[in-house]
């Protein structure tokens, strides 16, 4: 499917673009408004198709991916105006740009026939990245209008689990034989009009389909042109099965400088094609989740969604987080006498508990990260556990004697200082333990790692910053609990 090259503007020009015709054009229908006359009606019609005429030819001479940008960084109500002036042959490419929850939104504005259409203009790979955003009833009358093989072609790319190499590859794949020439491959690449799209390399398979190399287009350009394909090509070329996972061909790709490579099945036939575009696209959601997921927010959340339904998609992870910090306060109540005779203990556990939650967050963003990259076996963990360990203790006496130095130059109180040094060496150390068996403990629970392990942490380390420096004060400064 063919776009519009990317813009000279960068996107966020375009959506201020954009926004500013769209205010433009509010005012002067504002102004319309107040105007009366015989034709009063006629200039409103004439005025507003004036106004989707201008709005129509800004919109598409955009890319689609400049147009989901702009799209999803609008308000629902221009959302719409905009989406209206999408010419149909860019909807499905927008589509697939935008994320899942602006795609819902878009999806709900749009009949079955408008939808059908949208899909006529794209490949089967993209139509299978798109169908499980589909209303119910369109879906058949869609599979209905492809052909036998690209139906077929369909229900394979369906039957991938997300997050696997099969989700991502594209199935139109150009490949030659290794029993031919250069000059073979030439001409047949000269009949086809046009090299492959973002790939560096042919796959080279037999007369069964099995995967035997890759030919570089370097080799292909400058080697005799009765040079047989056998003896040029890369015999050993990194390869990805279909059910591989998505993370690891990522982290093959960066680290093999890929830009596309071929995905064969159980029996080696060739079957796809995996490029950097789709593996950069995987990583940025993947990390956008993971960031999200962290506060506790659902990643197909739309930033102008109506109140009632962020409200709603936040509202576990706000109970959680009410419970944690009522914990917390039940921690502090216990210790209401110790408080109220040695008032600067109110002043300083906020301290404890601050450090102790940023100790704990650190090692859970560093935990998380190697979860997602592999990096952490059983015994890499437990190796884990003692190094994060180590490094909290090692903070936790430096910062530690900081603020006892600090306590005993602002109370002349030996004890309380040395009461907040014991507190921060030991809060550091425990919240370090705890921002690693957090996403552990997530994760042998079968949940992603990150999803709201940031306000597990910082709940974990209030309470138990709390209960430290009060439980410490309480027990050795001579006052009553």
């Amino acid at each position: 499917m063919q776009h519009p090259l990317p813009s000279a503007i960068k996107p966020i020009e375009a959506l201020k673009h954009v926004r500013g015709i769209l205010t433009s054009q509010a005012v002067e229908r504002d102004l319309a408004g107040r105007s009366a006359g015989p034709r009063h009606d006629l200039q409103n019609e004439l005025l507003l198709r004036q106004q989707r005429g201008t709005l129509w030819r800004e919109i598409n001479q955009l890319h689609p991916a400049d147009i989901a940008y702009v799209l999803e960084n609008l308000p629902l109500d221009e959302r719409s105006a905009v989406w209206k002036q999408v010419a149909p042959h860019h909807n499905g490419a927008v589509l697939l740009e935008v994320s899942d929850a602006v795609r819902a939104h878009l999806l709900d504005q749009m009949d079955s026939k408008t939808v059908l259409d949208a899909t006529r203009h794209m490949d089967t790979d993209e139509i299978a990245d798109l169908v499980p955003n589909l209303p119910d009833d369109v879906v058949p009358s869609l599979l209905e209008g492809l052909a036998p093989g690209e139906r077929e072609r369909l229900s394979s790319a369906m039957s991938f689990p997300e997050g696997t190499v099969g989700s991502l590859m594209e199935f139109d794949v150009a490949a030659v034989r290794a029993d031919v020439s250069v000059d073979v491959v030439l001409r047949w690449l000269r009949r086809r009009g046009s090299l492959p799209v973002g790939t560096d390399m042919l796959p080279v398979v037999d007369r069964a389909g099995v995967l035997q190399g890759v030919l570089h287009f370097n080799s292909l350009l400058t080697c005799p042109g009765d040079a047989l394909v056998s003896d040029i090509m890369r015999g050993d070329p990194v390869a990805f099965h279909s059910n591989d996972s998505a993370a690891d061909a990522a982290h093959a790709f960066e680290r093999y400088d890929l830009i596309a490579a071929p995905v064969i099945n159980i029996h080696g036939t060739l079957v796809g094609l995996l490029k950097v575009e789709a593996v950069v696209d995987h990583l940025q959601a993947t990390s956008q989740r993971g960031l999200l997921s962290q506060a506790g927010l659902r990643d197909d959340e739309d930033l102008f969604a109506p109140v009632w339904r962020s409200a709603r998609n936040r509202g576990f992870w706000l109970a959680l987080n009410l419970l944690t910090a009522f914990i917390a306060s039940r921690v502090i109540g216990q210790f209401e006498h110790t408080i109220e005779q040695i008032v600067a203990l109110a002043t300083l556990m906020p301290i404890v508990a601050a450090v102790g939650g940023n100790t704990g967050n650190q090692t859970l963003a560093l935990v998380i990260r190697g979860f997602a990259l592999g990096q952490i076996s059983d015994t890499a963990f437990r190796r884990l556990l003692l190094k994060e360990s180590a490094v909290g203790l090692v903070n936790g006496l430096i910062w530690g004697g900081t603020m006892a130095a600090i306590t005993l130059l602002l109370y002349a109180d030996v004890g309380l200082a040395l009461i907040m040094f014991a507190a921060m060496v030991l809060t550091l150390t425990f919240a370090a333990l705890a921002g690693a068996f957090t996403p552990s403990l997530l994760r042998r629970l079968g949940q992603d790692p990150a999803y709201g392990s940031a306000i597990l942490v910082t709940g974990i380390t209030d309470s138990l910053g709390f209960f430290i420096f009060l439980g410490l004060a309480a027990a050795f400064l001579g006052v009553d609990a």
